[in-house]
């Protein structure tokens, strides 16, 4: 039996390898088990216990069963979307409008995207690279997006939003959530969430939500730089 590894942040950086692929597995192979023969052929990965499996665009579990020729992709814990085309830009922004980009982030302009007549709060909040962590003056921030995946999970996360706080007219939510990946340089945004809704308590849950969820779950990786190092962080691989 044969699968495909794909590797992302610290996990790319041991292998030395964007993916692997591994022939004569046994059969039957799940996930977990897909972890073990990766580990005893590449022990250069360390401890895989807290990597994520991915197939497709979805999170499975260790007991997921894998068939020939499966891609699955693992993923390091991370340091902390679109979904399909809609209509109308005011469609898109109750839905959840998520983009990914390697451009300075404006979050005066995202603010300007998500007001609405019939909002009457605006809620922005904007995570910047401090310029120091854990005792050490940080240069830069290096982040890395599984980029097809990325939307994917956010969509979900931006349902998960609109079911807890704006499943109504009274609490109508308009999103939008922008990830700076690649260099962002200390003092500059790296993520910007906008949430607009007609009243300021459910534009302030929806807000904390998105990137407290967001921290946990999207695919993004977040690389520290250092005068004299550098560290993934959230990395427990």
């Amino acid at each position: 039996m044969q699968v495909t590894v794909r590797l992302f942040a610290s996990l790319r950086e041991r292998a030395g390898s964007e993916s692997l692929v591994l022939a004569g597995l046994p059969e039957p192979l799940n996930v977990a088990g897909l972890k073990r023969e990766l580990a005893q052929r590449h022990p250069e990965l360390g401890a895989l216990e807290h990597v994520a499996g991915v197939v497709g665009t979805e999170y499975v579990r260790d007991e997921h069963p894998l068939a020939e020729g499966d891609e699955v992709a693992f993923l390091p814990p991370v340091s902390g979307g679109s979904g399909a085309p809609r209509e109308t830009v005011d469609e898109r922004l109750a839905a959840g409008w998520f983009e990914l980009t390697g451009e300075p982030l404006d979050p005066g302009a995202l603010h300007a995207r998500v007001v609405h007549p019939s909002c009457g709060a605006v809620v922005v909040f904007t995570g910047i690279t401090r310029e120091t962590n854990r005792g050490q003056a940080v240069l830069r921030l290096d982040y890395e997006a599984f980029q097809e995946m990325s939307g994917p999970e956010m969509a979900r996360i931006f349902d998960e939003c609109r079911t807890k706080f704006g499943d109504d007219g009274e609490r109508a939510l308009r999103m939008l959530c922008v990830h700076r990946y690649g260099v962002v340089g200390v003092g500059e945004p790296s993520v910007v969430i906008a949430v607009a809704s007609p009243h300021r308590e459910a534009a302030f849950e929806a807000a904390r939500f998105l990137i407290d969820t967001l921290k946990e779950r999207l695919p993004v990786w977040k690389k520290e730089i250092y005068t004299d190092g550098q560290e993934w962080i959230g990395d427990r691989s």
